[in-house]
């Protein structure tokens, strides 16, 4: 009985501590919730020509779908 005590003191005091966060802050809680796809938004930056390092990301991502298409077993 111990432990639940200690542990259910814990735990409310983390509640408390974002219920102040949240009261001197005023920001609403956000989430993922299928991040900037959700609302058409295929990329987080609008630059029309990505750095290299994007690009390199980019090509390494696509050659991993490549290689997963061709890959498939069903």
């Amino acid at each position: 009985m111990t432990y639940f005590l200690i542990t259910f003191a814990a735990f409310g005091l983390v509640f408390f501590a974002m219920a102040i966060g949240y009261i001197i802050q005023r920001k609403t809680i956000a989430g993922s919730c299928g991040g900037l796809g959700s609302v058409g938004i295929e990329k987080a930056c609008d630059c029309d020509d990505p750095c290299e390092s994007r690009q390199k990301k980019l090509a390494k991502a696509e050659a991993k779908r490549q290689m997963l298409e061709e890959n498939r077993i069903i």
